[in-house]
């Protein structure tokens, strides 16, 4: 038997937008009952409560005047805990209010988002009613060409999960049509792309249907409730994703990878402005940063000082000078000092870095060492973000945020002086922590949660 995953998918999209767009000509009071079902699917996937189980349950499989009869109360929840989360609707401005029809579509969320996670959240639900999702079990890693029991089950749930257009369940060869679709699976929940099902990919065939609604319903929750603040223009980064984006006027200007903070070295969620920029950074080494990675280097090779373009400082702000056995010595005592990096091309912040207040002293930065954004996993920092693309940013600033365009065309022929430019208007940064949503293209995406934040669990440390 074959499915084709993506033709169902489009085809609930489909019959969703005609049901709505008939709303007018069929009995309008049952497409208010599907919009009111549609938003407790949401809730009770997030707080379930006894009378948002109970109203589902009518509005689902009741008699028409016991639908009816739970339908004002439905209401009555629904605009609660939309309030409650700070998700904006049109919750009071649903015209005719004798229309159920009107009622319930304006208490839906004014999110671009809703209908498309909506959609995935009825089939993801669907999806674990009719098939069940047992853990899969694999003792090697499996490559294209290989042969194992666990092939048809794997690739019925990238079929369903819409990785695969056609599945055969007698085939037991991992074969190509397996391996691309493995692919777009492992971009899908930002792994590395080796079409290799290994650990990480294996733990994410193994999340349910049921453990994906959830995870996609939370993060619809905190995303679409976070987006209403936020300002025309802003800058963007979602952490468990490691991506920036720089977004003005609903126009995305920029895209970037970005680095983030090892798991016991987060980076913190905040917002804050970007007012000041430096170029050609110094480094001050935090005491903590110094003792964990820097002082076991010099305890090898004492030149790493030197090397490096390290200054040291004593307490009183004196330049200290010792020689690479002696700084070695004194690596493996107390060692009294602070370490500052000269600025050059061997600077460990780059070229730029990006100041906004905050009281976990993160910034964003420039980095030497590019080829680290390759990595899947990119928690690799001690808290500050690394940004990939940090030339086009210094550039964007330039060009919308400064006025005096001629300084700071002639501040970058210098390269080893630290500059402070001070932006004329400020850019609102927001470090935010979403694990699930549905992408521009219409693709549910999924990430790893990297600080263990969601409250349905953390995928990336499940035990098969």
């Amino acid at each position: 038997m074959s499915y084709r995953s993506p033709a169902w998918l489009r085809c609930i999209a489909l019959f969703w937008a005609l049901y709505v767009a008939s709303a007018p000509a069929m009995d309008r009071s049952d497409a208010g009952f599907n919009s009111l079902l549609y938003q407790l699917q949401l809730v009770n996937l997030v707080r379930p409560t006894e009378q948002s189980v109970d109203s589902y349950r009518v509005l689902r499989s009741g008699t028409r005047q016991e639908k009816l009869d739970s339908a004002e109360r439905a209401e009555q929840e629904l605009k609660r805990f939309w309030q409650t989360e700070n998700i904006p609707n049109g919750a009071g401005k649903g015209g005719d209010n004798d229309d159920l029809y009107q009622r319930a579509t304006a208490l839906e969320p004014k999110s671009k988002d809703y209908l498309p996670v909506s959609n995935r959240l009825r089939y993801l639900l669907w999806l674990s009613e009719h098939h069940t999702w047992k853990p899969l079990v694999i003792e090697a890693w499996l490559k294209e060409g290989d042969y194992h029991d666990a092939i048809p089950e794997i690739s019925f749930r990238l079929n369903m999960l819409g990785d695969l257009d056609s599945y055969d369940k007698n085939n037991r060869q991992f074969n190509q049509a397996i391996k691309n679709s493995l692919l777009r699976f492992q971009r899908r929940h930002g792994l590395k792309q080796d079409a290799v099902i290994g650990p990480e990919t294996l733990r994410w065939l193994n999340a349910s249907p049921d453990r994906r609604a959830r995870l996609l319903a939370n993060n619809f929750l905190k995303k679409s409730s976070y987006q209403a603040s936020l300002d025309k223009r802003f800058l963007l980064i979602n952490i468990p994703a490691f991506e920036m984006v720089l977004v003005d006027h609903d126009e995305v200007q920029l895209k970037s990878r970005v680095i983030v903070g090892k798991p016991y070295r987060q980076t913190p969620m905040l917002r804050s402005q970007i007012s000041n920029l430096v170029l050609n950074p110094s480094w001050r080494v935090p005491r903590r940063l110094m003792w964990r990675d820097l002082l076991p280097k010099v305890r090898e090779d004492g030149q790493y000082i030197s090397q490096r373009n390290f200054d040291v400082f004593d307490a009183k702000g004196e330049l200290i000078q010792k020689s690479p056995q002696e700084w070695q010595k004194l690596a493996n005592g107390r060692f009294p000092y602070r370490l500052v990096q000269r600025p050059g091309a061997e600077n460990t912040l780059g070229r730029y870095k990006f100041y906004f207040e905050n009281k976990y002293n993160v910034y964003l930065h420039d980095t030497v060492d590019k080829a680290l954004f390759e990595e899947a996993n990119r928690a690799l920092s001690s808290g500050c973000i690394r940004v990939e693309n940090v030339e086009s940013l210094a550039n964007w600033m330039a060009s919308n945020l400064v006025r005096d365009k001629q300084t700071w065309v002639d501040m970058q022929v210098e390269r080893e002086k630290t500059q402070w430019f001070s932006l004329d208007d400020s850019l609102a940064v927001h470090l935010v922590y979403w694990t699930a949503w549905i992408d521009s293209a219409g693709d549910p995406q999924f990430r790893n949660d990297i600080y263990n934040q969601n409250s349905t669990g953390n995928l990336a440390t499940i035990k098969n």
